[in-house]
């Protein structure tokens, strides 16, 4: 695959993904968003991102198992592949680099 670029709102899908791990399904990155950034998500616009994040290759989904709370049906789970991990990584690291370069806004960087 050749080299993709994340936007914004993909880039904060795919650290949610990371950060629920085992628990990233549609409605629960919404409230994880929500908590992180204080950011109001449509459900709709988060599956449309996790299609085209699949689609790409950066994350992969499988159905759970079905639960009673949810009728007996099944959550689409996500989880970050390498490609993935790898696409987040090059996206933080131009960022640093980027803000190391302006003095006046830059802050200490681990």
């Amino acid at each position: 695959m050749g080299k993709e670029y994340l936007g914004e709102f993909e880039e904060l899908i795919l650290l949610m993904v990371t950060l629920l791990k085992e628990e990233a399904y549609g409605l629960g990155i919404c409230e994880e968003l929500k908590k992180q950034t204080g950011r109001s998500t449509a459900i709709g616009a988060v599956h449309a991102t996790l299609n085209r994040l699949e689609n790409k290759g950066f994350v992969e989904s499988y159905l759970g198992d079905p639960t009673k709370e949810r009728g007996g049906r099944r959550k689409r789970l996500y989880t970050l592949t390498a490609y993935g991990r790898e696409a987040l990584v090059y996206s933080r690291d131009i960022r640093v680099n980027i803000w190391t370069q302006i003095p006046e806004l830059a802050i200490k960087i681990l």
